[in-house]
């Protein structure tokens, strides 16, 4: 068994050191991506949300506030991306809830919308109040629960 793994890797001119540094590899950012997004997703206000929550809207008309959104959003589709290759079958990480932390920093017109229709999706928002329960905080607010991204 040993000897048809040895040519296995060989036949891919790999050593066993390269293995042993992807499977490194592949465990770290499993785990770094599940702490990240969770990170986020429990720090999160209750209320982030909620229709009626007060944001601060002054910051968005200087120059900073759009290089800020412009920032925000840019890394935002960065990390939309890095959710969909880790949606993929093969590649570990918690893809979905990384494609919704993407998703709140792209800055868009429908953005709350599509954030709460992505919220729906089965077990997504269970997931998410599970992780903030254990971390005692309370479970997200949700105004209006709409079907579709669209309208």
């Amino acid at each position: 068994m040993l000897d048809w793994l040895n040519q296995f890797i060989a036949s891919f001119g790999l050593t066993w050191s390269d293995v042993l540094i992807g499977v490194g590899l592949f465990l770290a950012t499993s785990i770094g991506g599940l702490f990240a997004v969770a990170f986020i997703l429990v720090r999160l206000p209750a209320d982030y949300f909620s229709e009626s929550s007060v944001r601060n809207r002054q910051q968005r008309q200087t120059a900073y506030g759009w290089a800020i959104r412009v920032a925000k959003s840019v890394l935002g589709v960065v990390i939309v991306i890095v959710g969909i290759l880790l949606s993929l079958p093969g590649i570990p990480g918690p893809g979905l809830l990384t494609i919704f932390v993407g998703i709140m920093l792209i800055d868009s017109p429908k953005k709350r919308r599509l954030e709460r229709w992505f919220l729906m999706r089965p077990g997504i928002l269970d997931s998410i109040n599970e992780m903030r329960r254990k971390h005692n905080r309370p479970p997200l607010i949700l105004d209006d629960e709409p079907t579709s991204p669209q309208g």
